[in-house]
């Protein structure tokens, strides 16, 4: 036992569980995270006694239980994406505490294997693909050390481990090509299931509803929100550029939620025919295969059945799945959606109310203003606008708390916000006098991905605005453009760096510090990603044949043959290398002496085991003993070429004549045989 569980082996079971915990972390129970972990540290303490893990069938039996319970108490089931993994994972860590001889180890690392590969079902990100491979080789190297420990001994375990990781590399490597061109030319399937999104699990991004503050604590984060794809020359001005999620219409005082009539379908007759008037098409793609919206440019409708388009303008799945592919969408540019008319009356009543009670100060304003207007609805939005430029107000991401009349504690006292702040205050002092208006919740902005041809939104970037309806439609008003223009035009991100005090005066210099060197990884960190997504989780069945399209492939048949012939020519490579390898590392006096044995007769050949001089004494012997000598000397001269320190190339030349005239006396031999 002592002899084939080494401590290569155990560290290699370490690494692969530790890895496994790593990938699967953030999405398994926490009760069950920290079980896990210390199931890691009692492997770790054994190994470090150079014992194998004798753990109390008790004790196993009853962190087993307490596992299950927190697996159900999070799920509510054992059936299921999340619920079977968590199921699989504490298995395997249970496997391994009761770890007896060498069969259970194989049987740790092949568990570990699927284990690990079935970390996908939680995420397809880039680094979790990095953590899983990174686990997949640790087992490897753990069953090829298991393998070779009575055969190959072991120095040190950093020199094991070195060389472990250099033989399972290059059986991996001999193996990729051949995964490269199953990856590109095997026929790519249509999904016949989707990966559920489980109803208790949380989203990043946006919410159903909006509180003060919920805008500026996205907006701390410079986490990937989406991607937009697409010729972004055609991409519409940055101060065009509002990413519409959904529209909140009714407020209780502190919260704005939506309504519910807003979930509504859009018309599909309507669709088809703005889909020919369309000015820009693009792809959408979630940095979260979670998330429940589809931020598209403001006035955009989807390209794809799949998803639906509602009357307030917001784009959802018609199914909560996840999804790792771009969306295709496509931007009306100045065309506006048309409300439905069985839909006005209702939505002017929830786009007026307002609570009577509370603000009324602001109440007060408004209606002084909108009587100054000449109660005209387009002049009081200049009034008001005005109104904003003159009362000195700030951004910032800290505001500080606001009591229970919110709009007149902002409006009147603090004046200093975020852009939740500003457009809900411009809402409701639309509604105090009248006039339809509701909150856009989204994003504004984004920048420009480090290769130019995508473009990133983050969370940062996270926004609210104002819609006004006017004359039967909807019109855009960003009271955030009033107060703080830079951050329209020039981005959230650029905002940022030009003005550091929009972090709060107190914390502002450190706050941006660390915004700047989170910014800048993730950057990278999302770019890689990105690459990761598009050439390799999204290689479906389109995008494989848009891509052999390109080298004349057309049909499944031809993709077939090319896989095959490939797959040959491969093969054929293979041994044309071992080949060439074996031929390079042969000297040149063993091939002379290889070229001489294949030009005799069977029985006279040189046996594999057989040394030169041992063979020549052979053929010596059936030879006449004057002619005998020439093998002798033949036998002298290869052992000097071989092992004497010195020779020349005249020896190589004399051993090559010498043969000659071997050869010639064998010939002479065989034809007095025959006779």
């Amino acid at each position: 036992m002592k002899n084939t569980i080494t401590v290569s082996v155990k560290f290699s079971i370490l690494l692969s569980l530790s890895l496994i915990l790593i990938a699967q972390a953030f999405y398994l129970p926490i009760v069950l995270s920290v079980l896990l972990l210390i199931a890691i540290c009692i492997l770790y303490i054994q190994f470090r006694r150079e014992a194998l893990p004798v753990f109390s069938k008790l004790w196993l039996g009853f962190g087993v239980m307490v596992a299950l319970a927190s697996i159900y108490f999070s799920y509510h089931t054992f059936i299921g994406v999340e619920a079977g993994v968590a199921i699989l994972t504490t298995f395997l860590f249970a496997k391994a505490l009761e770890i007896k001889n060498s069969r259970d180890v194989i049987i740790i690392f092949n568990f570990a294997l699927f284990v690990a590969a079935s970390s996908f079902l939680f995420s397809q990100s880039f680094w979790m693909a990095v953590i899983v491979l990174t686990s997949l080789v640790s087992s490897l190297m753990g069953l090829y050390r298991l393998q070779t420990s009575n055969f190959h001994h072991q120095v040190t375990m950093r020199a094991g481990l070195k060389q472990d990781l250099k033989h399972v590399t290059k059986f991996i490597g001999l193996a990729l090509p051949f995964f490269v061109l199953l990856f590109l030319f095997f026929p790519r399937l249509p999904p016949l299931w989707h990966i559920p999104i489980p109803e208790n699990k949380a989203v990043t991004g946006m919410s159903d509803r909006m509180s003060p503050g919920d805008i500026a604590e996205l907006s701390q984060s410079s986490a990937l929100a989406f991607r937009i794809l697409g010729d972004m020359s055609k991409l519409p001005p940055r101060s065009e550029l509002y990413w519409r999620a959904m529209v909140l219409d009714h407020y209780d005082g502190q919260t704005w939620t939506s309504g519910q009539r807003n979930q509504h379908n859009y018309g599909p007759e309507n669709r088809t025919i703005l889909l020919q008037q369309s000015q820009f098409a693009y792809q959408y793609l979630a940095a979260n295969p979670q998330s429940s919206w589809v931020m598209g440019l403001d006035q955009s409708i989807p390209n794809n059945n799949q998803y639906s388009l509602k009357v307030d303008g917001s784009i959802i799945s018609n199914r909560a799945v996840q999804s790792s592919h771009p969306i295709a969408l496509r931007w009306l540019g100045k065309t506006s959606l048309n409300e439905p008319s069985n839909n006005q009356k209702i939505t002017f009543k929830n786009t007026t109310d307002y609570p009577a009670k509370l603000d009324l100060h602001s109440q007060k304003l408004a209606q002084q203003l909108f009587e100054q207007s000449g109660r005209d609805p387009e002049q009081y939005i200049q009034h008001l606008i005005g109104w904003y430029k003159q009362q000195q107000f700030a951004y910032t991401l800290q505001p500080g708390l606001l009591g229970q009349s919110r709009i007149d504690d902002f409006l009147f006292r603090s004046k200093q916000g975020f852009c939740e702040h500003y457009a809900s205050s411009f809402a409701l002092l639309m509604r105090y006098v009248g006039i339809p208006a509701r909150i856009v919740v989204g994003y504004q902005g984004g920048e420009l991905a480090p290769d130019g041809k995508s473009w990133e939104v983050r969370q940062l970037d996270a926004h609210a605005w104002t819609e006004v309806k006017l004359h039967d439609r909807w019109i855009r008003i960003d009271p955030t453009a009033i107060i703080a223009p830079q951050r329209i035009d020039s981005g959230m991100q650029n905002f940022m760096e030009a003005d550091q005090n929009v972090w709060g005066a107190e914390r502002s210099s450190v706050s941006y510090q660390q915004y700047a060197l989170l910014k800048n990884m993730r950057i990278w960190s999302d770019y890689a990603s990105y690459q990761w997504q598009s050439k390799v989780v999204g290689y479906n069945a389109e995008s494989q044949q848009s891509w052999l399209t390109k080298f004349g492939i057309h049909s499944v048949y031809s993709m077939v043959i090319v896989l095959f012939v490939s797959i040959a020519f491969l093969i054929a490579g293979y041994f044309v290398f071992i080949f060439y390898h074996n031929w390079k590392s042969t000297s040149e006096v063993e091939r002379i002496i290889e070229r001489f044995s294949k030009g005799l007769q069977p029985n006279w050949r040189k046996k594999t085991a057989e040394t030169v001089s041992v063979w020549m004494q052979r053929l010596g012997d059936q030879i006449d003993t004057n002619e005998a000598q020439i093998f002798e000397k033949v036998a002298q001269l290869h052992q000097k070429i071989k092992y004497a320190p010195q020779h020349n190339q005249q020896d190589k030349d004399e051993l090559k004549r010498m043969l000659k005239t071997c050869s010639s006396v064998l010939k002479n031999k065989r034809k007095f045989l025959s006779k």
